[in-house]
């Protein structure tokens, strides 16, 4: 029996991509703002099929979305497509793992598409690095107004961090690290950040490296010391 083919697009925008799509068999449709629901989907049903409709695909979330799908084994054999609800573009984004030659970039487009075939080697997000940065053990946190956000890693200028709370590039924040007896207090600014669907099980995350503006460097370098691996 044919796995049902999995849809995602906003609401309003789904009638006319079902009716592009009437030829594709049963359909499971989810709204863009249910990317975690449409992921446990793909997961229990195994689609040969996924689409996301253009609008959507464009999106941090739509994006995530692709790149978590491609890089699940357990979805290597579906073909991933984003289509317009206008019936104006259509581009295969993955193709099945048995039909893709090696190499393929997998079907065509216009320029822009929202998703290379490939996935990326991870990205230097910060470029030149202008002070030497340690990772640091699980379970450390700082606090960005208010709100707790895992430390990935730390130097003297800046950090990685996960947030449950969105971050948005050039957001600025006041920055709180406890420190012994005392917590460091300096502002901060969003340097990048990156929507994640981490998996299906877990809720929706910020990847986001954060630039110290007025930090005291001695006093940052001093707690590095105390919590990298």
């Amino acid at each position: 029996m044919t796995a049902p083919a999995v849809v995602i697009a906003a609401s309003n925008l789904m009638p006319a991509l079902r009716e592009r799509l009437a030829g594709a068999g049963e359909l499971l449709t989810f709204a863009d703002t249910e990317p975690i629901q449409a992921l446990q989907a793909m997961l229990e049903h195994r689609p040969d099929l996924i689409v996301l409709e253009r609008l959507f695909a464009a999106t941090p979330r739509g994006a995530a979305l692709i790149n978590r799908i491609k890089t699940d084994p357990q979805l290597a054999h579906a073909e991933v497509r984003v289509m317009s609800h206008t019936g104006d573009y259509t581009r295969q984004v993955s193709k099945p793992a048995s039909a893709a030659p090696a190499g393929s970039a997998g079907g065509s487009g216009t320029a822009g598409a929202p998703v290379a075939t490939e996935t990326p080697p991870p990205l230097d997000w910060h470029g030149t690095r202008r002070a030497p940065r340690f990772r640091v053990r699980g379970g450390v946190e700082m606090q960005l107004d208010g709100n707790p956000a895992t430390i990935v890693d730390l130097s003297t200028v800046g950090a990685q961090v996960i947030s449950s709370t969105i971050l948005r590039p050039n957001q600025k924040l006041r920055v709180s690290i406890p420190n012994d007896d005392f917590v460091m207090r300096f502002r901060g600014a969003v340097a990048w950040a990156k929507f994640e669907l981490p998996n299906p099980t877990a809720p929706p995350r910020y990847r986001a490296g954060i630039e110290f503006i007025d930090a005291d460097a001695t006093a940052v370098d001093d707690y590095g010391n105390k919590i990298k691996v």
